[in-house]
């Protein structure tokens, strides 16, 4: 079956959850009516990123469902019978999460919390505690990622190896030290690495702008299961929604490779792998 993906690249706004949450919902109708039934929102949508204390994120957070902005994106993907992915300041009894949520025409599907926190997250916010869940939908096995979750192979495989069909990852790609500007952003080589050692389809959010003196890259992209970019990356600091249609279960993508390798995945040799299963002393 074919899916429109959406990829939504735009400014939040730390502490504007209200003007956050009406910009998300006017990019998602704009994507709407380009036909997405499946739309990708940037890491903290709701509430933007460089918080100046843990009050502060914790002002900014809200229940996941429950709360006003999950409530705003459920009710439009109820009312047009779409998926949403988006990034949340979610607030769980005395925690806090960098989440994304996944909605759908029937309402809340499901949370992913971000496992691998980057930075001043770790002031904030807790590590992930529900693993990398894989959710079965009319329109494919969904999974979530967020950001630097990308820079550990393990975060692709477990879900590649659980059936995910399309990773959706909400992000906020930075600068990262040593990259050069005449070349692709690692964040980009990373996501067609692993579309292409997974066989995956992958569909970063990314975010634009300046926030209390962090810049951030844009260059949000969807990646195909051949490692290949089908749309984007989009610019470093333009408002930008990307579309692509893909079958997630198109036969291509289960094809062998040649006479001997089925694929990265089909060719794995877990019992050679033990050190990866040990504990690092590093």
């Amino acid at each position: 079956m074919s899916v429109k993906i959406a990829c939504v690249q735009f400014e939040p706004h730390v502490g504007d959850c209200e003007g956050n949450r009406g910009r998300s919902l006017e990019l998602i109708e704009t994507a709407v009516g380009e036909g997405a039934n499946l739309v990708v929102l940037p890491e903290l949508t709701s509430s933007g990123y460089v918080f100046d204390s843990p009050e502060e994120a914790r002002a900014l957070s809200e229940p996941v469902p429950g709360g006003d902005t999950c409530s705003a994106w459920e009710e439009t993907a109820r009312r047009h019978g779409i998926y949403i992915v988006a990034g949340i300041d979610e607030r769980a009894d005395d925690a806090l999460y960098n989440s994304a949520v996944v909605l759908g025409p029937d309402g809340y599907v499901g949370t992913y919390r971000k496992v691998h926190l980057w930075n001043q997250e770790n002031r904030f916010f807790r590590p992930g505690d529900l693993g990398f869940p894989v959710f079965d939908t009319p329109i494919g096995r969904i999974a979530a990622l967020i950001c630097y979750d990308g820079w550990f192979p393990e975060s692709y495989r477990q879900c590649a190896l659980q059936g995910a069909d399309v990773i959706c990852v909400p992000t906020n790609w930075v600068p990262i030290p040593g990259q050069r500007s005449d070349r692709d952003a690692m964040a980009t080589i990373l996501t067609m690495g692993a579309a292409h050692s997974n066989r995956l389809i992958i569909a970063c959010a990314s975010r634009i702008g300046v926030e209390r003196g962090q810049p951030f890259i844009g260059q949000s992209l969807i990646a195909t299961y051949s490692g290949w970019p089908i749309a984007g990356p989009a610019g470093t600091d333009t408002e930008e929604i990307l579309y692509v249609d893909v079958d997630p279960r198109s036969p291509g993508r289960f094809s062998p490779w040649n006479e001997f390798n089925q694929d990265p995945l089909g060719d794995r040799r877990p019992e050679t792998y033990t050190v990866c299963a040990a504990d690092d002393s590093r």
